[in-house]
């Protein structure tokens, strides 16, 4: 928890409270240390003049009840995950291109603006100190999102011409939307495959061409697009079978220990300052690509399969550079 957030937490409880709360219970609430207490009740009370009190005999804390309904935290309270969102939303609408909405979108980005502004960050006269790269995505023409996006909330079916990179081949394929899937600033298309008779995730950007059908779309369980296309590493569909042990380096720890690589991934650090991780997958490929990443600072431990299919894969790139 966040200072602001923290301050306005104990804002929320003295307000809510008739009786004076003791320090220790305030403690536990907020999670923080009798220090932290302190500074936050002197800012609450000092610069935000606050109607904060103590009592006398239990020295426990309250807020005055004769001011308390005539005192508000100025400003919008706005947390730590709503400023990364407002931040990122208005990249994203300064990245589009003008169009029919061109005047509301541009309301709805000063919106933001103002938002931020009064958190004290003067966003409107300083926006080039946020600059959000978008290095590794991939452009979608835009007739072909608002076609997906069409097929996918009117649920009909989809008869797709897709190109795999992997075999560098083109395939016709019928399919029945399920979701959009945001992943590293790139679409996928999730959806069932009549085809294969299977879930499968297409890159929206590798989509050639596109039909759509007056058939109704399959629609496919919640809890079972969950455990194929969710549970596992990656954007590869299919559930988690495996269990990965990476080691890495007391070095490369600092960095992967941060590091999200799954939200039901395990790690613990070793005396000698290294970090052992696990991460469940279900196809290797894309998780070899990210282990590969740290060359020689990390070390498959488990399972023999992975491990020796990133030998391989690391000979065959020593073979390029072997005299």
């Amino acid at each position: 928890m966040s200072r602001r957030e923290r301050l306005y937490h104990l804002h929320d409880i003295l307000r809510a409270r008739r009786t004076p709360i003791s320090r220790q219970a305030l403690m536990d609430e907020l999670g923080c240390s009798q220090a932290t207490l302190y500074r936050l009740i002197a800012e609450l009370r000092d610069r935000l003049g606050a109607p904060l009190e103590q009592d006398e005999q239990t020295r426990g804390f309250y807020y005055d009840r004769s001011l308390a309904g005539h005192f508000e935290l100025p400003g919008l309270w706005i947390s730590p995950d709503e400023l990364q969102a407002l931040l990122i939303a208005r990249q994203v609408l300064g990245d589009v291109q003008p169009g029919l909405l061109e005047e509301e979108l541009k309301g709805v980005q000063d919106r933001i603006n103002q938002l931020l502004d009064r958190q004290g960050l003067d966003f409107s006269a300083q926006p080039e100190r946020i600059h959000i790269r978008k290095d590794a995505g991939r452009p979608v023409p835009s007739a072909l999102f608002e076609d997906v996006l069409e097929a996918l909330f009117q649920r009909t079916r989809l008869v797709i011409e897709y190109h795999g990179r992997r075999r560098d081949e083109l395939t016709r394929r019928s399919v029945s939307p399920q979701r959009l899937t945001s992943y590293r600033d790139r679409w996928y298309l999730d959806a069932w495959c009549h085809d294969a008779e299977d879930l499968r995730s297409f890159a929206l950007e590798r989509i050639r061409g596109m039909t759509r059908l007056d058939e109704p779309a399959r629609e496919v369980d919640a809890e079972l697009l969950r455990t194929q296309l969710d549970e596992a590493f990656g954007i590869f569909s299919g559930p988690a079978e495996y269990l990965a042990l990476l080691r890495f380096s007391p070095e490369a720890a600092r960095w992967a220990s941060e590091e999200a690589w799954h939200p039901r991934q395990q790690g613990s650090w070793l005396a000698d300052g290294s970090y052992e991780l696990q991460v469940p997958y279900g196809h290797d490929r894309e998780l070899l690509m990210e282990i590969r990443r740290y060359g020689a600072d990390v070390e498959v431990l488990a399972p023999a399969t992975l491990r020796q299919n990133l030998v391989d894969s690391l000979q065959r790139a020593l073979s390029i550079y072997r005299p």
